[in-house]
């Protein structure tokens, strides 16, 4: 009545399994491969942020510090003598290596390299997940998280400092959990100089720094030998080390002014734009007087509606467990870096807030968040797929489901190129004509021009355009293929307002 099962022969079969296998083992990595295609083939899309220049800028005052040219490190304002120039340098270095002088060259090259290091923050996001799930479906589909985020995917291009911090956070935990899972003095050697890049990044780095004190100290409460305690000591010491080594290492201001660098955290965090406003729910604040819901609101906003759910779900399932048993989940590693997750997660956003520290630009200062909160989601699709279930493996239920929303967040994505960082999900209106305008920052970094010059250039493919802006052109003009370049007249100074 039925037709027989299809019979495959043995010599395609055996291939088959291979390519599934290689799949399976490899699939990040391929992953990767795309994304990083895309990327190059797109990179040119995005514009100019304005802090480039000024970052390329610090770059340079630390590079003729470093080869003895100049006494001290020139920037264009003073506060930007505290920023770490450890992913700047290498982005200058290469560029001159390559002997590029066209900026559109420079900014390409800039846009490709800061992807390129998004996407390594994503293989590090999938190995960790791996380690601490076991899942090779979880592992995929969480990298997949990590790179699909509208507004962040879209900021890795054109953004050097926070999808950097972002990145170099996810590579940090990664070496977290496996120094405490290894306890080698060459694991807490290796986590040290991670962590010392990582607080170069951004001052905020430092506290990785508490948590693996606060972490060694667990260890030798629960230590019942006085050997286990002594490697313990060792492996603690020798990553604050590490970390203090690394860090003066990369920061070139600090071997002049030690002191003056170690407390300049609050002149960071606080004072950088006390005379900014911002528009936030139609209302104008200045930047220390935005309301105390102003990060979560943004967070929930922006993030896609299926991580939202999986991470609220693995928020949840760490908080109940460390709850339910808080001795087991403070001495068993693999609890106690999912509540070192969780209080990543929380703590920065509550403190910024408790302290009143500027906010500004969205939640782009907190996007290193994402990194604790993507594993989190993690965890939340296991629950569903083990706990919630009781079998192992779980049903294919939340996997489809968790792939359709990753193809529907594709769609969107691939719908705003290149003004991803302009997405909101269903929580605001984004039906009613000018109401997300009037009521958030839409193009903070004015990126748009870009993309709307490039295409009238593409549609008149032989015309000279005659330019009529009220933002300052020499930006948007420079990241145009030369050949473009020539064809726009730049409208005459008086017309310039800013």
């Amino acid at each position: 009545m039925f037709p027989p099962p299809l019979a495959i022969p043995p010599q395609l079969a055996a291939p088959s399994l291979r390519a599934l296998n290689f799949l399976a083992a490899h699939g990040a990595l391929l992953v990767c491969a795309l994304f990083l295609l895309a990327g190059s083939a797109t990179a040119g899309d995005y514009g100019l942020h304005p802090d480039e220049p000024n970052q390329r800028q610090i770059a340079r005052g630390n590079l003729d510090y470093i080869l003895g040219r100049a006494d001290t490190i020139a920037t264009r304002f003073a506060i930007d003598r505290y920023y770490g120039a450890a992913f700047e340098l290498p982005l200058l270095l290469a560029e001159q290596a390559l002997g590029l002088e066209d900026y559109y060259y420079i900014h390409r090259l800039r846009l490709t390299l800061t992807h390129l290091f998004f996407i390594l923050g994503g293989f590090f996001c999938y190995l960790l997940a791996y380690r601490l799930f076991g899942s090779r479906a979880i592992a995929l589909l969480v990298l997949l998280f990590y790179l699909l985020h509208p507004r962040i995917y879209a900021h890795s291009f054109f953004n050097s400092k926070d999808p950097v911090f972002l990145s170099m956070f996810m590579i940090a935990l990664y070496l977290l959990e496996r120094a405490f899972r290894r306890d080698t003095p060459a694991a807490f050697v290796l986590l040290g100089v991670a962590v010392g890049l990582l607080t170069n990044l951004r001052i905020m780095g430092a506290m990785l720094i508490l948590a693996v004190i606060a972490m060694r100290g667990l260890d030798l409460l629960y230590a019942q030998r006085g050997p286990e305690r002594n490697g313990i000591l060792l492996n603690g010491g020798l990553f604050l080390l590490a970390a203090g080594l690394t860090l003066y290492a990369v920061t070139p201001y600090a071997w002049s002014h030690p002191i003056e660098y170690l407390t300049a955290g609050s002149e960071l965090t606080v004072n950088r734009a006390g005379g900014w406003w911002q528009l936030f729910q139609g209302q104008w604040f200045p930047a220390d007087r935005l309301p105390p819901h102003y990060y979560a609101t943004w967070f929930s906003i922006t993030m896609p509606p299926p991580f939202l759910l999986l991470g609220g779900i693995g928020a949840l399932a760490v908080a109940a467990a460390g709850l339910r048993h808080p001795g087991a989940a403070l001495r068993n590693n693999r609890r106690r870096f999912q509540l070192l997750l969780l209080a990543c997660f929380l703590l920065p956003p509550l403190a910024a807030t408790l302290l009143s520290f500027n906010r500004y630009d969205d939640w782009r200062h907190l996007y290193f968040l994402y990194a604790p909160f993507v594993l989190l989601a993690a965890g939340g699709l296991h629950w569903l797929t083990t706990a919630l279930f009781r079998r192992r493996p779980g049903p294919a239920g939340p996997y489809g489901l968790a792939g359709l929303g990753l193809g529907l967040i594709l769609l969107q994505m691939t719908q705003l190129h290149p003004m991803q960082y302009a997405y909101f999900n269903f929580l605001v209106d984004r039906a009613t004509p000018e109401y997300l305008r009037t009521q958030y920052d839409l193009d903070k970094y004015v990126l748009a021009p870009r993309a709307g010059l490039a295409a009238l250039l593409e549609r008149h493919p032989q015309e000279t355009l005659t330019l009529r802006l009220r933002i300052e052109p020499r930006n948007l003009l420079k990241t145009l293929p030369p050949a473009a370049r020539k064809r726009i007249v730049p409208p005459p100074p008086p017309s310039i307002y800013i």
